[in-house]
């Protein structure tokens, strides 16, 4: 991305949800013109058609080829385009240039261009896409389901007397939901009658939510063994962590050029913190913080029940390291096992963590 010659032309893009802003430089870094352009498929192929009409098009740089680039992006890698996904623009360089939406995706082409942004965006065109979609059902469903049980509960506590004396000393879920579920209020003429209508709404949503939810870890399950079937098996890794890393992925998963790359990506990387005489590293409190959780609780497990696990934790301790300083190595090897089996399609064999 770096060899770029003089008579090359970059695009920068400002993405909204209506119209895409997009600025045309030239190698030399001269702006070349500028337009705008509808976010709809026509739109696309004009900008396109607009972009490679000023010369040989280098790279594409696109803002938010996760939410309204997105369908730009698609679009630009179908025509065998390059597209490099920006990030957010510097914040000093905006408090001393201002905002606008050409002054942003200017900004954009220049990133490109200094080989700050370098990043292939996610193709979004494939079996992990849909299992992103059903995740974000699934866990919105979980948010609701456990929304509707807290006012249940709490509507419980303050229903009326012989209401609540009925339900309080049932301790099953379940069997607390159904025998809610059953009530039936008649007509809503006293705070006894109200109280079973707004418990028995709650129930049953709760019950739908439930229902919903099932079906999409079913379909979760389905897909992700799908993808990685290897993995699935490994120890202490779930359905939902192989989820989780695979929306981090996404369908290219080629475009993380290696393993190292891919631990600061989930956050499991030392960064480097030194100055002077100080050699030192901290810890890493960026990358993907999801992705960061999953290998968390991999390693909660390992270390609980993973018997080579608990051995390298002696080792480990042995060499007078603490918990918090093995559990972060414990991470950084669950992620070369992750990279490796997704990313690589060679699963290790001998996995991380068995004495590493």
């Amino acid at each position: 991305m770096h060899d770029i010659i003089p008579e090359a032309v970059l695009i920068g893009v400002d993405t909204h949800k209506d119209v895409h802003v997009v600025v045309a430089i030239s190698g030399l870094g001269t702006r070349l013109a500028t337009a705008s352009f509808p976010a709809t498929g026509q739109g696309y192929q004009q900008l396109a058609a607009w972009a490679t009409g000023h010369g040989s098009v280098h790279a594409f740089g696109i803002e938010g080829t996760g939410s309204y680039g997105a369908g730009l992006s698609r679009a630009l890698t179908a025509q065998g385009l390059c597209v490099v996904e920006v990030g957010r623009v510097n914040r000093q360089l905006r408090r001393r240039h201002g905002k606008t939406d050409t002054v942003d995706a200017e900004s954009a082409a220049r990133s490109v261009l200094a080989g700050d942004a370098e990043g292939q965006p996610k193709s979004g065109d494939g079996a992990v896409e849909m299992i992103r979609h059903l995740k974000i059902a699934r866990d919105t469903g979980v948010k609701a389901r456990t929304q509707a049980m807290v006012t249940l509960k709490t509507l419980l506590v303050n229903a009326p007397q012989p209401l609540r004396e009925r339900f309080i000393g049932i301790t099953g879920k379940m069997t607390l939901i159904r025998a809610i579920a059953a009530l039936r209020p008649g007509p809503a003429t006293s705070t006894t009658a109200s109280a079973k209508m707004a418990l028995r709404a709650l129930a049953n949503r709760w019950l739908m939510l439930d229902t919903e939810i099932k079906e999409h870890e079913a379909v979760l399950e389905t897909l992700a063994r799908a993808q990685a079937p290897a993995l699935m098996d490994a120890p202490g890794v779930s359905t939902g962590t192989v989820v989780d890393m695979l929306v981090v992925l996404g369908d290219n998963p080629q475009r993380i050029r290696s393993e190292a790359a891919f631990a600061k990506l989930c956050g499991v990387c030392p960064v480097p913190a030194s100055s002077g005489k100080t050699s030192r590293h901290r810890l890493n409190r960026g990358g993907n913080r999801r992705a960061n959780a999953a290998l968390y609780r991999v390693a909660l497990v390992r270390m609980r029940h993973h018997p080579p696990t608990k051995e390298y934790i002696q080792r480990r301790t042995a060499e007078g390291k603490s918990p918090r300083e093995i559990r972060r190595c414990l991470k950084r090897y669950i992620a070369r096992e992750i990279y490796q089996h997704l990313c690589t399609g060679t699963p290790p064999v001998t996995a991380a963590a068995k004495g590493a």
